[in-house]
């Protein structure tokens, strides 16, 4: 769903192609306590940054996991929500908080699980 993805953005109303390229734990690259999701933004590099105490919360609350290609959703659908509403296209690096992947977390499972038109 969010590995590939147009968004449009809020104040130009020009589409903009989102592109999923890697995922890193951040703590190896800057020492902090997330997982890094790279995406492109027509060509551009931007991060979305999910803290580890989400994988920790989602566990308690569900006792599932949350897996990288479920933390790749995550970002994505965040990342297309900001587009959006107009929350930085310039911008390189989002962070989220716990509550803030959580929500984004339940947003995505639900679209899952939403049943596909024919």
């Amino acid at each position: 769903m969010f590995e590939d993805f147009t968004a449009t953005d809020r104040w130009t109303r020009k589409p903009v192609h989102c592109v999923y390229q890697a995922l890193i734990v951040a703590i190896a690259t800057r020492h902090a306590d997330a997982v890094d999701v790279k995406f492109l933004i027509d060509g551009r590099p931007a991060w979305v940054a999910l803290p580890h105490p989400a994988w920790v919360e989602y566990k308690k609350r569900t006792g599932k996991h949350i897996t990288d290609s479920l933390a790749v959703e995550i970002a994505g659908h965040y990342l297309k929500s900001a587009l959006e509403a107009g929350e930085g296209l310039g911008r390189e690096m989002y962070s989220l908080t716990v509550e803030e992947t959580l929500t984004h977390l339940d947003a995505v499972v639900t679209a899952m699980q939403a049943p596909t038109a024919v």
